[in-house]
């Protein structure tokens, strides 16, 4: 007897997830990502792109992508380069404001997504996360 591909299952209900948060994030402009890495950096004050990466459990070479968009987006600037020192990522002003817009946005994604699973999936979903 053949079982499910886990890995799949995961997959496929994280881009399913992944979906809700981006249909109410959408609104400002923001992907999860996007919300997450702002998110992050605001928590800290400021992170350089390895710091960030750490804390996000994904490669420098991708945090700094995600960084350079939104750089582009003006929603973060780095400081603190030059004289050999790391360079240093910050909210800018829009980052702020952008962040603050989309996280009652996120909050009723998370509300949709706890009302589709109910209690039990969400405690279930919780401790699958924690043992992986």
């Amino acid at each position: 007897m053949d079982s499910p591909c886990y890995c799949d299952l995961l997959r496929t209900a994280a881009r399913k997830t992944t979906a809700i948060y981006d249909r109410h994030l959408g609104e400002v402009g923001l992907t999860l990502a996007q919300y997450k890495l702002l998110k992050k950096i605001d928590r800290a004050g400021e992170l350089s792109i390895s710091e960030l990466a750490a804390a996000c459990d994904l490669d420098r070479s991708t945090i700094g992508r995600n960084a350079q968009v939104l750089g582009k987006h003006e929603l973060v600037e780095e400081t603190s380069c030059g004289d050999g020192r790391r360079c240093m990522l910050t909210l800018t002003e829009t980052g702020r404001h952008r962040l603050a817009a989309a996280a009652p946005l996120w909050q009723t994604a998370q509300a949709e997504i706890e009302a589709m699973l109910g209690p039990d999936q969400i405690r279930a979903i919780t401790a699958i996360s924690g043992a992986l």
